[in-house]
């Protein structure tokens, strides 16, 4: 019994001590994560820019396209162009890691190539919200480092909370299962019952959250994620070599304008294409095809003979989604569990809330701490009195 008692206190003391070292970090990362979970559909509310009126024409070309574009942003580099539905624009995405995050989209009419809207995507409300959930709005060498490691020192909080909360003995399931308050119940009992008996029903939920998200977080959690559950693919990202050496004549077209339009007539039902222009003369060209809106994980990655058009297999997870594996599949859907989309509008109402209550537990947490080692300060002092007299 001894033993037991003294594992408890152990595990008290670790729940604690990581609790109020992780609170602050714990709150914003769950608090930016609930307005990150609902971005596309906030967004949704002022996106005209991303709509024009269908014509009864082909898309203007890739290469005509990547041509414009680099005149509303010259000497940037073109991570992709997003093609969508008729009525929708095509979105230029310019990325750069290095010496500085720079991350803008250029919407022009497909038709025309006429010039919508430049956006910058690191900026506004959700680059604020994103820069809080990543690096908590510090430096990115310091700021990542201490996200990730308070996250995946969130799963000991949770593991170690679960453990504390399982009842010693029968006659307290009822009162760790549900509130039990009256007019009597003193705002400290509130806290401990909503501490306890609220984190338990979230503990799964938040497990699940502070997993995928050490997926995103650390190459060496996601290697042993992706190995654990059975992958044996390469589980990055591979984008592979052409395999003719033609060469194309400067005056024609490159062969990748074709890819597009054969895409459009061979996967009907897809919600976007967003193709990436090869990198240098040996690499393929990469499309990316969304079947589903809103979700990432069953993207088809298609990679094609810059030269030949003839696709080329992958040896990485990340090809086409029918060829997925049961490890690959997990893997994939890692990012659309992480914010509920996995799940539809349903699944991300149960991400906000989740996330919302996992803000709550460093505040209950702080809370219930201080009014311990409060009441403790007051039982000295009384002791103190009442041996002066």
């Amino acid at each position: 019994m001894g033993k037991k008692k003294n594992t408890r206190k152990t595990i008290l003391k670790i729940h604690k001590l990581l609790g109020l070292t992780t609170g602050l970090v714990i709150f914003v990362v769950s608090i930016t994560g609930c307005f990150w979970v609902f971005k596309e559909e906030i967004e949704s509310f002022y996106d005209d820019y991303k709509y024009v009126t269908p014509q009864n024409q082909e898309f203007l070309s890739a290469s005509k396209i990547k041509e414009l574009a680099k005149q509303a942003i010259p000497d940037r580099t073109i991570h992709g162009v997003i093609y969508g539905k008729p009525n929708e624009a095509i979105e230029v995405v310019f990325y750069e890691a290095e010496p500085k995050v720079f991350y803008h989209s250029v919407f022009l009419n497909p038709y025309t190539g006429n010039f919508i809207k430049r956006i910058d995507n690191d900026a506004g409300f959700f680059g604020f919200v994103l820069k809080g959930h990543l690096r908590l709005w510090l430096p990115d060498a310091i700021g990542s480092r201490v996200v990730s490691y308070s996250v995946l020192l969130f799963l000991i909080i949770l593991v170690s909370g679960l453990f504390l909360w399982w009842p010693r003995n029968n006659k307290n399931w009822k009162q760790r299962l549900k509130f039990d308050w009256n007019s009597k119940t003193r705002w400290k009992r509130k806290n401990f019952d909503f501490h306890t008996v609220v984190g338990f029903y979230i503990s799964s939920f938040g497990l699940i959250l502070a997993f995928t998200g050490c997926v995103m977080a650390f190459n060496w959690f996601y290697f042993i994620a992706y190995k654990a559950t059975g992958g044996d693919k390469a589980p990055q990202f591979i984008i592979p070599e052409s395999i003719s050496t033609v060469v194309v004549e400067k005056d024609q077209n490159p062969p990748y304008d074709q890819i597009i339009p054969m895409l459009y007539k061979t996967y009907k039902d897809a919600k976007t294409f967003e193709l990436h222009y090869p990198e240098n003369d040996s690499t393929s060209v990469l499309v990316e095809v969304s079947n589903s809106k809103g979700l990432y994980y069953n993207m088809d990655y298609l990679f094609f003979d810059q030269h030949t058009l003839k696709e080329i297999e992958t040896t990485s997870i990340y090809g086409k989604y029918k060829d997925a594996k049961f490890a690959d599949k997990v893997i994939r859907m890692n990012y659309d569990i992480h914010i509920g989309a996995i799940g539809g509008i349903t699944g991300k109402i149960i991400a906000f809330l989740v996330s919302l209550i996992c803000a709550s537990l460093p505040v209950s947490g702080i809370l219930l701490w201080y009014g311990r080692r409060y009441k403790k300060k007051e039982n000295i002092k009384l002791n103190n009195l009442s041996n002066s007299y």
